[in-house]
């Protein structure tokens, strides 16, 4: 199994940075791909950003231009901050890895989401 844990949330006010983070902790092997979701307060998730293992990354137009990853491979964490922050960007973030690691006694591919972190962008 494998356990994300998001951290880096709070209230911020607007045109501050956050940096947040996601550690990744069990049977892993390696890491595809980390990708970043939230959830506005009374809308749907929606997709932010995202990097690869190989340092690919993407991003959602809202927050294009005003984001950066950096990584620790070692201890297989992922942060991501995001600059000039808007009161739209308040939403609770959540992290997802695609993994190949051991679940259920099987290798494989598998994705997990951790529990979020409430970004709060309010004056």
């Amino acid at each position: 199994q494998v356990q994300l844990v998001e951290s880096g949330g709070g209230l911020v006010q607007p045109g501050g940075s956050l940096r947040l983070s996601c550690a990744a902790s069990g049977s892993i092997f390696s890491i595809n791909a980390m990708t970043w979701y939230r959830q506005p307060p009374g809308k749907g998730r929606e997709f932010v950003a995202a990097i690869t293992s190989a340092g690919t990354t993407s991003s959602a137009d809202s927050v294009k231009g005003r984001f950066a990853f950096s990584r620790n491979n070692a201890n297989n964490t992922v942060y991501l901050q995001i600059h000039s922050l808007k009161p739209d960007d308040t939403a609770v973030y959540y992290c997802n890895a695609n993994v190949y690691g051991l679940r259920g006694g099987s290798w494989g591919t598998w994705t997990y989401w951790g529990q979020g972190t409430q970004v709060t962008v309010s004056s």
